[in-house]
């Protein structure tokens, strides 16, 4: 008898609790949608929502005219082993450790 109280209490609590996270996904995906104002709420100095501004984006995240980007910032092109072995062989020759170490081989 004692084992079906504890089943029964974790159910719920874990009802309670997968119940509790779709709650806050759904609100985060609101409150992501909303902006803002710098101000103040009435007589809300100091709460939550009066703490709150308006969003601002990162600076990587705007192109040379301020405007917010919507695309992919990583995009990756293919290239083949060889392509890839001369940029790094011309990196390592341009780096200035090479630079050094013929210096003090001679």
């Amino acid at each position: 008898m004692l084992h079906l109280i504890y089943i029964l209490a974790f159910t719920i609590l874990a009802i309670i609790a997968v119940a509790n996270l779709i709650r806050n996904l759904i609100m985060f995906s609101f409150d992501r949608e909303r902006t803002y104002t710098s101000r103040p709420t009435q007589g809300n100095s100091y709460g939550y929502l009066g703490s709150r501004q308006k969003f601002v984006p990162h600076p990587e995240l705007l192109d040379n005219s301020g405007n917010l980007i919507k695309e992919p910032l990583l995009v990756m092109r293919s290239i083949n082993v060889e392509d890839a072995r001369q940029q790094l062989d011309a990196i390592f020759e341009a780096s200035p450790g090479k630079k050094t170490d013929v210096q003090e081989e001679k």
